[in-house]
């Protein structure tokens, strides 16, 4: 019992240091293949952990009417990021955090993360940081509606919310050609492109006032602030791609001994092939359409939470008949 502990709590550790190394990996070969698929040289895929590294290297500089909020917000921030991606199975299944929360919990932790980011916005007085919490209040207003009812059209194919029992389930060979499980996963992709701020919501490339979510409620951050604010939006990404491929995709995840290696090792490749998979059809996405108008958003996220319901309705559906 104890060796098995032992095992577990490193499992999880590993799980979280193969987080943190990997979300600016994504980052860095999203980018290297959009630059590519546009015929541009584009930075090298390791750009993201130099940016990072010279962001934790600057001062750190503050408004003199900052409150506890805006200083306290990134470290908040990326704790609550680290916190709901040990919840998400990556590379295996039996991870005591991942016993510990469900589906609903990690959309709790990303609503909680974009309430302090949203004050934080709001708390330096600029017309900058205003725009873009009213903005992301209003993203979240219907993403995370959306989330939830895919979590409730989850729990009714699988009978639970715990992404390591949906996973099993899938794994199973029960779930065959489910229209309930399609619709949710297309609202689910919907929810991600605009809770990460990807191209047609919001290009992540551009500081123009106009167009800008994330980067408005940032302004003011520099120094290791603005490094974990950059490095909790990394993990963001990271966790939706992951959420996605433990999921509907949960094929070569760990699921035995967490003491065997050899099965760890594999789970670990899978891994790394589910996040060369996300980056290419993100890459691929955004370079084959248009950003959308602001206004144009609540109908994008609107149609994500449509999908969301009749994922439901279909599912109650067919228990009914």
């Amino acid at each position: 019992m104890i060796r098995t502990a032992i095992a577990g709590t490193l499992l999880q550790l590993l799980h979280l240091l193969v987080a943190l190394a990997a979300a600016p990996l994504l980052l860095g070969v999203t980018r290297f293949a959009k630059s590519r698929l546009q015929s541009r040289r584009g930075p090298s895929p390791i750009q993201p952990y130099r940016d990072l590294l010279r962001l934790m290297r600057k001062e750190t500089v503050l408004a003199h009417d900052a409150s506890w909020i805006f200083r306290a917000t990134p470290y908040l921030v990326f704790s609550l990021m680290v916190i709901a991606a040990g919840m998400v199975p990556m590379f295996a299944l039996d991870l005591p955090l991942a016993s510990a929360g469900d589906l609903i919990a990690i959309v709790a932790l990303l609503a909680t993360a974009r309430f302090f980011q949203s004050l934080a916005g709001l708390d330096i007085g600029t017309a900058f940081g205003g725009i873009g919490a009213s903005r992301d209040a209003l993203i979240g207003s219907l993403a995370e509606p959306a989330v939830l009812m895919v979590a409730f059209a989850l729990a009714l194919v699988a009978g639970t919310t715990a992404l390591p029992a949906i996973a099993r389930f899938v794994l199973s060979g029960g779930v065959g050609v489910d229209v309930s499980l399609a619709l949710a996963l297309i609202a689910l992709l919907i929810v991600a492109i605009a809770e990460n701020g990807r191209i047609p919501v919001d290009n992540p490339a551009t500081h123009l006032e106009l167009t800008m979510v994330h980067e408005a409620m940032v302004l003011e951050y520099s120094g290791r602030n603005l490094a974990l604010i950059e490095a909790a939006q990394m993990l963001k990404l990271l966790i939706f791609v992951s959420l996605v491929a433990a999921l509907f995709a949960p094929w070569g995840l760990a699921a035995g001994d967490v003491l065997d290696l050899l099965e760890l090792g594999g789970g670990l490749l899978i891994f790394l092939l589910h996040l060369l998979v996300g980056a290419a059809v993100i890459a691929i996405f955004e370079v084959s359409i248009a950003k959308m108008r602001v206004f144009r958003v609540v109908e994008f996220l609107g149609a994500a939470l449509i999908l969301a319901v009749l994922a439901v309705v279909f599912r109650f559906v067919a228990e009914a008949s």
